[in-house]
């Protein structure tokens, strides 16, 4: 007899979640977990360095994620293909924010926990980043000489390489915008695209007129789409000034750097400059 008060029954074993596997799990032969877990290699004793190490690799993977929706991105505006760039516009926007989250394991390092494994990564920096560097590119921020970190690396160097010579993600949205019979200046058209992006009043222009539209425009979405991702980018820039501000000062930074100060300079670069500047002019 049930009175109403005795414990609801467990649910019977599900043995094909229990059977054991032949050798690896599908799981880990699939998503390489066990690999993952073995890559954090601590150096010193000191309690923040495994934050540190996991919070960093972590990042990395996000770049990777983020370099990867970009590029389909910029894939999809090359063949007019609207709603497939806006797909992964918005699935950039998703990793984008997810990155920034990961600076939360760091964001409150006092300069002692910082100087307890500091010393440990020696000359590592995180510029030293080539997946970074490829998001750098992809977004416009070009320098060939970036590129002569990375040749110690002949695979990673070829590879950046290749995206320092290709047009840049903002490049396919011009050339988008033309084709869609919007005035894009020629000279931003035929640009050398190894060249850092700088702001073109005409393309100002062309924004301008999208944003002075009607209002449910796709175009005018998409402005709003890559402001997001713009946004998202400098407030990555923004926090990582915070963090660093917070453990080391203005102390030189790893690998020689000026650190505090090169970062904030960094931090003030626009992304897609003109859908910034024409805010103040619709």
């Amino acid at each position: 007899m049930n009175d109403g008060t005795s414990a609801p029954a467990r649910p019977a074993a599900d043995d094909t979640l229990t059977r054991p596997c032949d050798g690896t799990s599908p799981y880990d032969a699939y998503v390489h977990a066990s690999a993952l877990h073995n890559l954090q290699r601590p150096l010193t004793d000191a309690p923040d360095e495994m934050g540190f190490l996991v919070t960093t690799q972590v990042m990395e993977l996000w770049f990777t994620l983020i370099v990867h929706e970009l590029r389909t991105a910029g894939t999809a505006f090359a063949k007019d293909d609207l709603d497939a760039a806006t797909d992964a516009l918005v699935r950039g926007r998703r990793a984008l924010t997810a990155l920034n989250a990961t600076w939360a394991p760091l964001a409150a390092l006092t300069p002692a926990q910082f100087n307890g494994f500091r010393a440990a990564f020696g000359k590592a920096s995180g510029f030293q980043s080539v997946m970074y560097r490829h998001l750098e590119f992809l977004l416009g921020d070009k320098a060939e000489t970036m590129l002569r970190l990375h040749r110690g690396d002949p695979a990673a160097h070829e590879a950046l390489c290749e995206t320092h010579r290709l047009p840049t993600l903002y490049d396919e949205v011009l050339g988008y915008l033309y084709r869609q019979g919007l005035p894009v200046p020629r000279h931003v058209r035929e640009r050398d695209v190894t060249e850092p992006y700088t702001a073109d009043p005409g393309v100002v222009e062309v924004w301008r007129r999208i944003y002075a539209g009607p209002q449910h425009h796709p175009l005018l979405a998409l402005g709003e789409h890559l402001t997001d991702v713009a946004e998202l980018v400098l407030r990555w820039r923004f926090d990582h000034v915070m963090v660093v501000r917070r453990a080391m000062g203005a102390k030189t930074g790893s690998a020689g750097s000026t650190g505090l100060a090169w970062l904030e300079q960094r931090a003030t670069k626009p992304v897609f400059p003109e859908l910034w500047e024409v805010r103040g002019g619709v």
